[in-house]
């Protein structure tokens, strides 16, 4: 990220320049407090590419102490708002620890929430190893530890992860309320790794699709969307995940299919959500209990 020189070394020397004021090194005391606190960074042409600011902030000879952070990353097609009540910004290497309410808001509906996050501003990347919980549109994630881009179009959450995906309603995007018909929850054990802009959602360790009527247990599971285009938004481009319609759920290593009283086992299950079927790849096996639940058009695949 390229930054306007004169300007942010301006305000550097004039924040951080300042004389010390503590006897000892020992003292709690910041070396200058000032209100309104503000950082900037601009890119090509003059344009902002950044801010940060705060309520107040106390100026130590390493690092500055802010309250009631906001900070903000001006991109091309996508604002990002970050808040949280108290950080830490290094002046060595502008790298700034958040705590207390931290919240990221996208300008296209993503809201991240957790306790605390450090936030690489070079770099653009936030991490926490505290619990997040993301919604976006119908989908709500929660997830213990998180790294990715702040504008959280590439995402990870570590462990414990739980997908809601709700009912598709009716919205300006999605004015049809296509979609998802029921809700759908998926939980695992290990990471669930997140790209909108490949429109696909990576589940790891010991995966769980429970549906009204069915679960599909695996080691790995890849959740593919369609990111749609309406004919009556033409003009518009489409959304990656714009309405979290599910195109594809491709589960491997170890699948279960129970439905009802009836379980499926094989190597690799193909679920296609346009025609409702299920391929079992690889060493297919069928217990039956009742014919009344078996798996709708399910096919096989050695």
């Amino acid at each position: 990220m390229k930054l306007k020189e004169g300007c942010l070394s301006f305000i550097l020397v004039f924040l951080f320049c300042a004389p010390v004021f503590a006897d000892t090194v020992e003292s709690q005391e910041s070396d200058q407090q000032i209100n309104g606190f503000s950082l900037a960074g601009y890119g090509d042409k003059g344009k902002k590419s950044w801010d940060l600011s705060g309520k107040s902030a106390d100026i130590f000879t390493e690092e500055v102490k802010l309250k009631d952070v906001d900070g903000n990353l001006y991109g091309k097609d996508e604002n990002v708002n970050l808040t949280a009540k108290t950080g830490n910004f290094n002046k060595k290497d502008g790298k700034v620890h958040l705590e207390k309410d931290v919240v990221i808001t996208t300008s296209k509906g993503a809201k991240l929430t957790t306790d605390s996050m450090d936030w690489d501003r070079n770099k653009q990347l936030v991490t926490t190893k505290d619990k997040v919980n993301i919604a976006r549109d119908n989908m709500n994630i929660v997830g213990t530890g998180a790294n990715g881009q702040m504008n959280l179009k590439k995402l990870a959450l570590n462990k414990d992860v739980k997908v809601d995906i709700n009912p598709t309603t009716k919205t300006t995007t999605n004015p049809e309320g296509l979609g998802i018909k029921e809700k759908i929850t998926i939980t695992c054990d290990g990471s669930l790794e997140i790209d909108y802009e490949k429109n696909i959602a990576t589940f790891s360790k010991n995966v769980l699709v429970e549906r009204s009527d069915s679960q599909i247990y695996s080691d790995t599971m890849y959740l593919y969307f369609s990111a749609g285009k309406d004919t009556k938004l033409a003009n518009k481009t489409p959304e990656p995940m714009g309405n979290n319609k599910i195109d594809k759920i491709v589960a491997k290593g170890n699948v279960k299919i129970v439905r009802g009283e009836n379980t499926s086992f094989s190597e690799e299950a193909v679920y296609t959500a346009s025609d409702r079927k299920i391929v079992l790849i690889g060493r297919p096996k069928l217990v039956f209990y009742s014919t009344k639940d078996i798996v709708e058009n399910a096919s096989f695949r050695n």
